[in-house]
């Protein structure tokens, strides 16, 4: 046996009869011959670790733009910290690990620069709209590796895909946004169990909110310090997902009710707040004007790009837009738009 059968074996012995063996995969869009070493699920997460969409989250925006302090989240370490919330739950749940982390670190390979207010400014401009979750899967399957994509599994896929929530419902029954595995599942509602607390815990490092305006009705709950609510949420989920039989992942009423207090307050307080949007309005100025000098002088921009394949003129600058980093969008609206200081010697 190949060590990839000795660990697809050691699946079958060891994980819930509800979890995904690797074994058992849908496959993918391209069939490809399996590796000896590592299963399906684990080849995907390494594909999306080694991805330039994965290092380039390094420099995207989470919450605050462009943060200048060490220990402000980015949206790379925001999808460390989904990982390794989303494992903790799987292991304990004894479900696939594998294929957990790579959805975990997956799911927001298509976000802005800018966060949400990239997002945003795309789908008011691009004709087609523009979703970060569809984005993440477009990224996997065609942006990356210059147009091949990196034909991951279905399962993966699945799980990218159906992650967001915005200010829907965490466990949704919906099929349409109801991942088809348990372990999309876990990430689903992992997702939001890192960016509540670690929004919060920037906003308070921030000095956007003071903690003792955070609701005591969630403080009593969950607890104050940012260990103890995640320990909290955890802790929930996987009981009350085992009393289920694990047939569905969830969160109690008392916890998930405090859950969405949470995240109403974090959108009044913070992602909503006057001094945010303030300045989420000058970044959306900013990928408003890149949108427009790109789609207008594509020819050049692009011309490496065989016309053939230009014939969605807007997706292809959306698709550009919505890679870059935040920095490099401030770097490029610079070189495009201000003046370069004269230098006199």
């Amino acid at each position: 046996m190949t060590i990839r059968e000795q660990t697809e074996d050691i699946e079958k012995q060891i994980l819930h009869p509800n979890a995904s063996l690797s074994s058992k995969s849908r496959g993918r869009a391209r069939p490809e011959k399996e590796d000896d070493l590592r299963t399906c699920f684990q080849r995907d997460r390494d594909r999306i670790i080694h991805s330039k969409a994965f290092r380039r989250l390094k420099h995207k925006t989470q919450v605050f733009l462009a943060p200048k302090g060490d220990h402000y989240r980015t949206r790379l370490t925001h999808v460390i910290e989904v990982s390794q919330i989303a494992r903790t739950i799987a292991r304990a749940l004894r479900l696939n690990e594998d294929l957990v982390e790579a959805i975990a670190l997956g799911h927001d390979l298509g976000h802005t620069p800018f966060g949400h207010a990239g997002e945003a400014i795309l789908r008011e401009i691009n004709p087609g709209g523009f979703d970060h979750y569809k984005q993440s899967l477009r990224v996997v399957d065609f942006l990356e590796k210059n147009g091949q994509g990196l034909n991951l599994t279905y399962e993966v896929r699945d799980g990218i895909v159906k992650h967001s929530k915005g200010k829907g419902l965490i466990v949704s029954d919906s099929p349409k946004d109801k991942p088809a595995t348990l372990e999309g599942q876990v990430v689903r509602i992992s997702d939001i169990i890192a960016y509540v607390n670690h929004d919060l815990d920037d906003a308070i490092r921030a000095g956007v909110v003071r903690r003792a305006e955070v609701p005591r009705e969630i403080i009593k709950v969950i607890g104050e310090a940012y260990s103890k609510r995640i320990d909290t949420m955890v802790r929930d989920v996987i009981k009350a997902s085992s009393a289920t039989s694990l047939t569905n992942i969830v969160m109690s009423e008392d916890i998930s009710f405090v859950v969405y207090k949470l995240r109403d307050f974090l959108f009044e307080r913070v992602y909503e707040s006057e001094g945010i949007i303030r300045e989420f309005n000058k970044a959306k100025d900013i990928l408003k004007a890149l949108y427009e000098y790109h789609l207008e002088h594509i020819d050049g921009v692009f011309k490496d790009i065989p016309p053939e394949k230009k014939l969605d003129r807007h997706r292809m600058v959306c698709d550009f837009i919505a890679g870059m980093t935040d920095s490099f969008a401030f770097m490029t609206y610079e070189r495009l738009f201000l003046p370069e200081q004269w230098k006199v010697f």
